[in-house]
């Protein structure tokens, strides 16, 4: 039996991963069988309000999200959309996919827990 996933990573550039999926411009997903890359697809992300990107992947049938960072309750909503969530990313989106599907990319940190004003990221 095949694994499919569709792995969505927040981007302002398609290039690179935002490192806080609420401030994407695009989200690149991934569709992946068996490791191997099947479809790519760019997708203009929504305006970013409370409860709207979770359910916004979870439409588009994505299985994991790999970002930066998130807060807890951005968590709690995508798993209750069936979505992985994986924290701690940056750089390159591919390199990040590559060491996802390898099994070398791990979550790390700890997700944000406050508010965040203008210019503000979390790391």
């Amino acid at each position: 039996m095949s694994e499919l996933m569709k792995i969505a990573f927040p981007t302002t550039n398609k290039e690179t991963v935002d490192e806080h999926f609420g401030h994407c411009k695009y989200f690149a997903i991934y569709t992946v069988e068996n490791n191997m890359i099947k479809e790519v697809e760019h997708i203009e992300a929504p305006e970013h309000e409370p409860g709207v990107l979770p359910r916004f992947l979870g439409a588009q049938k994505a299985t994991t999200i790999i970002t930066g960072g998130m807060g807890a309750m951005a968590i709690h909503l995508f798993k209750e959309q069936n979505i992985d969530v994986i924290l701690g990313a940056k750089g390159d989106i591919e390199e990040n996919l590559k060491e996802f599907l390898g099994g070398e990319l791990n979550s790390v940190g700890s997700p944000c827990n406050h508010t965040h004003e203008d210019g503000h990221d979390c790391h």
